[in-house]
């Protein structure tokens, strides 16, 4: 029973582990039905905005704000905006968010391009991107 118990949790592990980081690639239409904090981080936004959602007390999302603040910091048309939905737990209902951090890439017309869940690998988000880039 016990040694089941561990196959179980091992593969469980594994999976998780594996979907870590990975990229999710989105094709839906610009949303009228955006959250008004989304709708309102990307009113002035340049070509693709990285929404990070994120909670208070998610160690991860630490290290994939370090993460996306730089890329943002070092990419034309690129912006990160962090969201904490800590006390609003509708917002990440809306946005289909089960975890967090979640980044979610947004054209400023408010089109999801992708999302990741868990703490992105910056060289593959940004591969992944360069097509809506300037």
């Amino acid at each position: 029973m016990l040694l089941g118990t561990l196959a179980v949790a091992g593969v469980l592990a594994w999976l998780l582990q594996a979907r870590e980081g990975r990229i999710k690639a989105s094709s839906t239409g610009p949303s009228d039905e955006l959250p008004e904090p989304v709708r309102a981080a990307l009113a002035d936004a340049p070509s693709v905005t990285l929404l990070q959602v994120s909670t208070t007390f998610c160690a991860p999302c630490r290290h994939a704000r370090v993460i996306l603040a730089r890329l943002a910091e070092s990419t034309s048309g690129l912006a990160h905006v962090e969201l904490d939905v800590t006390d609003r737990p509708e917002i990440a209902t809306s946005l289909g968010v089960l975890r967090t951090p979640t980044t979610v890439a947004f054209t400023s017309d408010g089109r999801e391009l992708l999302r990741v869940g868990g703490v992105p690998r910056g060289d593959s988000l940004i591969d992944a991107l360069r097509p809506h880039l300037p």
